[in-house]
């Protein structure tokens, strides 16, 4: 499930530059996928992920870490009331383009 612009990730400010669907739309990927039931539903850079791990799983791993570091912890996961204007780099966004949804 790609990311879903709910209140949930709202405190995390560096989400909106990312690409995001609406709940609506992810209401209807779920209803899609429990109206015709298909074996497997993802997007398409879920399936080629699932390809990459099973003909390379380290390098995959390494992807999947350097997408870890890229994006360190909010300011509202560390508990703090004030949440700041979070910057946004161009690896970030590189990172979220890239490999849009995956995690986001």
């Amino acid at each position: 499930m790609p990311l879903v612009r709910t209140p949930m990730i709202a405190p995390t400010t560096m989400y909106n530059a990312f690409p995001a669907i609406s709940p609506d739309e992810a209401a209807d990927m779920i209803c899609e996928a429990m109206r015709s039931r298909p074996k497997q539903m993802g997007t398409r850079i879920g399936k080629f992920g699932e390809v990459a791990y099973s003909l390379n799983p380290s390098a995959v791993d390494r992807l999947l870490h350097l997408a870890y570091r890229v994006f360190p912890d909010s300011a509202a996961s560390k508990g703090h009331d004030q949440v700041a204007e979070e910057h946004v780099s161009f690896e970030q966004i590189a990172m979220a383009t890239l490999t849009r949804g995956v995690h986001w």
